[in-house]
């Protein structure tokens, strides 16, 4: 070992040297392809193509608010623990069949959940609701129609979600 002549017949995988110098650029090329397969795979939700489109129908938003509060509308919603949602108007109650519950992720539109609620022979309103595994949920309640809409927010934990006219 000490001869400076002395040269390894040993071929150049079998040397540490190497692959401690192709660990590194090795590291980051599979990091890119975990990156790449992430942004295939994540819809990026943030980002409104049709911005405008959604800052005209502002005014709409507004008319179906001041409606519901015309109305009188204010709605319960109670999660029971076998995963159904019933929902309770205190005062005036709608005169429909069906209404629809939404969920709104607040970042991510592809986990967004739209829920048909049908009213039932005593006058309330369920459905059944798979269970949701975000801690925060923008939740809207309106008419087949869309004349009127309520707000509210519900956090998971909750077993009772306050919806409003948000006028």
């Amino acid at each position: 070992m000490n001869n400076p002549n002395f040269v390894s017949t040993a071929p150049w995988f079998k040397h540490r040297w190497p692959w401690f110098l192709m660990a590194g650029p090795g590291i980051v090329v599979v990091a890119g392809f975990i990156t790449l397969a992430l942004a295939i795979k994540s819809a990026d939700g943030l980002v409104a193509d049709d911005f405008y489109k959604q800052g005209k129908a502002i005014n709409k938003t507004i008319t179906r608010d001041a409606r519901a509060t015309e109305l009188g509308l204010v709605a319960q919603i109670d999660l029971t623990a076998t995963g159904k949602i019933a929902l309770n108007f205190t005062g005036t109650q709608p005169d429909t069949e069906r209404l629809r519950l939404k969920l709104h992720h607040p970042t991510r539109a592809g986990f967004d959940r739209e829920i048909l609620l049908a009213r039932g022979s005593d006058g309330h309103y369920a459905a059944a609701m798979q269970s949701i595994n975000t801690n925060r949920w923008a939740v809207t309640l309106e008419d087949e129609l869309k004349t009127w809409r309520l707000t509210g927010a519900w956090r998971a934990g909750d077993q009772t979600v306050k919806l409003t006219s948000s006028r």
